[in-house]
C-alpha cells in the first residue's frame, strides 16, 4: 500500500480507469481530477459546485453529476453541457453522489440528502437517448454500484442501510427485480462506501471511517480479505493499471481528525484483477 501522486483532496470518491489513466472527483474541492502512474502527471479540472462522479463517455468527454443535475464535461476547458436534473426544486439539500455506466452503455447515478433526511434521495438511470428514469426510490445514501460479469447481477449500496444489494439485472432493458441482501455490513466498522468488482465476482467495498477496503464473496456471504489504510475516510476503489491487477483507492479529510495522508490516493496490488470500465454511449 502507497501514496500516489502529490494531490491531496478535501474529498476524494468515484475513481475510474480510462485509457491508461486513473480519473476521479474531489467533492468538496469542486474538481475532477487525472493521474497518469507512467509519468506521474496530474491534472485537476475546476467544475464549480460539488462533483459527485466523473465516467467517461464513449464519443469523447465525460459525464458528471453533482449539485446541479448531470452535464457533459469538456475535462480540457472545464465546459459543461447540462443533460437532466431530477431534484432541482424539491431538493435543494440534495446532490448527485457515486455513478458509473452499465455494460450497455447507460449511466446509473444516485443523490445523497446532505442533511441525511432518510429515504429522501434515489436512484436514477440515464439512458443513451438521454432519457432519465427512477431505477429506486427511497434512499438516503446512494453510493456503490456494480455489475457482476455474466451482467446478470446488478449490486448497490445505500450508505446507511449498511447493506449491500443485490438484484437481477436485464442487460436488454436495463430492468432490475428480485432484491435481496447480498451482504450485511452492521457488524463491521465503519459503512459501506464506493465499491467495484474483479474477474472473479468477488466485491471490492471501501469503508468510510473504517479505514479500509474489504473483499466480500457476495455468493458466500462473507469477508474475505482486508487491506488496511492509514487514514479513516476511505472512500472508493477502482482496478487500473495495464493488467487491471492495480487497487486504487481514494480518501478524504475529517475535520479535526489529524491523519496526514488523509485526501490522497492509495495504490496496492491484492492479487485480484480487475474488469475494464464501461463508458457512457449517449
Amino acid at each position: 500500500m502507497e501514496a500516489v501522486g502529490t494531490n491531496v483532496a478535501k474529498w476524494g470518491e468515484g475513481p475510474v480507469w480510462w485509457q491508461d489513466r486513473l480519473y476521479y472527483v474531489d467533492i468538496e474541492g469542486h474538481r475532477v481530477c487525472s493521474y497518469d502512474p507512467a509519468t506521474g502527471e496530474e491534472t485537476a479540472c475546476e467544475i464549480g459546485e460539488r462533483v459527485g462522479f466523473v465516467v467517461p463517455r464513449a464519443g469523447g468527454g465525460f459525464v458528471i453529476g453533482g449539485d446541479t443535475g448531470l452535464h457533459f464535461l469538456d475535462i480540457a476547458t472545464g465546459e459543461k453541457t447540462a443533460i437532466a436534473d431530477p431534484e432541482p426544486d424539491k431538493k435543494p439539500d440534495n446532490r448527485f453522489n457515486d455513478g458509473k455506466c452499465d455494460p450497455a452503455g447507460r449511466l446509473w447515478a444516485g443523490t445523497i440528502s446532505t442533511v441525511k433526511k432518510e429515504g429522501d434521495a434515489a436512484l436514477y438511470c440515464l439512458a443513451t437517448d438521454l432519457e432519465l428514469s427512477l431505477k429506486y426510490p427511497n434512499v438516503t445514501n446512494s453510493n456503490g454500484l456494480c455489475w457482476n460479469g455474466e451482467h446478470t447481477v446488478f449490486y448497490y449500496i445505500d450508505t446507511p442501510s449498511k447493506k449491500i444489494r443485490a438484484f437481477d439485472y436485464d442487460k436488454e432493458t436495463g430492468e432490475i427485480s428480485n432484491e435481496r441482501v447480498a451482504y450485511d455490513t452492521a457488524d463491521l466498522e465503519g459503512s459501506p462506501d464506493g465499491m467495484t468488482i474483479d474477474r472473479d465476482d468477488q466485491l471490492w467495498v471501501a469503508f468510510c471511517r473504517g479505514g479500509c477496503v474489504r473483499q466480500i464473496d457476495p455468493e458466500a456471504g462473507k469477508v474475505t480479505a482486508e487491506l488496511a489504510l492509514p487514514v479513516s475516510g476511505v472512500t472508493s476503489c477502482a482496478f487500473g493499471g495495464s493488467d487491471l491487477a492495480t487497487l486504487y483507492i481514494t480518501t478524504g479529510q475529517f475535520a479535526n481528525v489529524d491523519e496526514p495522508l488523509a485526501g490522497r490516493v492509495f495504490a496496492v496490488q491484492p492479487g485480484a484483477q480487475g474488469v475494464p470500465a464501461d463508458s457512457f454511449a449517449g
